[in-house]
């Protein structure tokens, strides 16, 4: 929970700074949320290099063809009627190979007009702070993660862009998409232009969310839990075929399974003693109300044995799945047993 929350800070004290116009002199850019970074990236060539001249106060470079005399060279040449040259390096890996200490050294004094940006797109970014040159260098940089975004934020930013084409969507169905997509607003922004395409009205249904949005593979097995708890049996196996079709792992599955029904007990637990859904979703690492609702209803209507008995079930057929040949026989073998527990 500590690293989310400097990655929030992170990225924030970011935002504040281009608002402001105070840009820093060294970045690290690395995450999974491409929206984010990409959009980033925009506000800075816009800040920097505006009116036409980013000819001139602008350079790109790949990490793999990048030399260390050529970024020297890029560091220290002068902007062109400008205050502020920018430097983007796109998967070169500062914290590697022989050029670390000397890109340690050039960080450490770098002229005032240079603002660079190093790009972490298909490498992995894994400092070592326990090395020296490492924590050299992010003691210069400033290391900003872009990752999914937190769920009111991330909702707020859903309703504002279905707003913007003209259509309104709940809160419900504004997470419901959410969640189908993987929460990464770089897949949400192209599904909200062809949900707002496809609905007719000016309000957004889960209708027109499953007509025309591809589901995430991990959403499908959300589907299959989801089916499960709301004893919807024939649903259940259907999406399991489906999945077994799509050859995704049999110990992924299960996983799922095992999971969901140990959030079942949890929400057992929690009707037991009367406390209140917020303290359960927080327990279970449970983003979304809707994600919440079904677990909270079945609990209510199973007694504490039966969700122990689902729990049992489950470290029942992971025992027996790591030595089955047939691993697809033992889910729907746990299928028929959960439908009756």
């Amino acid at each position: 929970m500590a690293q989310k929350k400097q990655t929030v800070d992170g990225y924030s004290r970011f935002s504040a700074s281009i608002k402001g116009g105070q840009v820093g002199n060294l970045y690290i850019f690395h995450g999974e949320e491409r929206y984010l970074l990409e959009s980033s990236i925009t506000a800075l060539r816009k800040l920097l290099c505006p009116d036409g001249l980013g000819s001139f106060n602008y350079r790109r470079y790949e990490g793999a063809a990048l030399s260390l005399d050529e970024f020297d060279d890029a560091v220290n040449t002068l902007p062109v009627f400008a205050e502020r040259t920018l430097i983007e390096v796109f998967d070169f890996d500062v914290f590697g190979g022989e050029y670390r200490e000397r890109m340690a050294d050039v960080f450490s004094d770098l002229p005032e007009y240079v603002c660079i940006v190093f790009v972490f797109d298909t490498l992995p970014f894994k400092p070592d702070r326990r090395r020296k040159p490492d924590a050299k260098i992010l003691k210069h940089a400033d290391a900003v993660e872009f990752s999914v975004q937190d769920k009111s934020l991330l909702i707020k930013w859903i309703t504002r862009h279905f707003e913007d084409s003209g259509k309104r969507i709940g809160k419900a169905d504004a997470e419901y998409l959410a969640l189908i997509t993987g929460g990464l607003m770089s897949s949400l922004h192209g599904e909200i232009g062809k949900v707002s395409a496809y609905a007719t009205g000016d309000i957004i249904t889960r209708s027109d969310i499953d007509m025309v949005v591809t589901p995430v593979l991990d959403t499908v097995i959300y589907k299959l839990t989801d089916a499960i708890i709301s004893r919807k049996n024939a649903e259940a196996l259907r999406i399991l075929d489906e999945l077994l079709r799509m050859r995704e792992s049999p110990h992924k599955i299960l996983f799922s399974i095992s999971l969901k029904m140990r959030q079942l007990l949890a929400a057992r637990v929690w009707v037991e003693n009367g406390l209140g859904r917020d303290s359960f979703m927080e327990m279970c690492g449970i983003r979304y109300d809707f994600q919440a609702a079904p677990l909270l209803s079945t609990a209510k209507k199973t007694n504490l044995l039966q969700c122990r008995n689902a729990v049992l079930a489950c470290s029942e057929t992971a025992f027996l799945l790591n030595s089955s040949p047939e691993p697809e026989t033992c889910l729907i073998e746990l299928l028929a047993r959960l439908a009756f527990l």
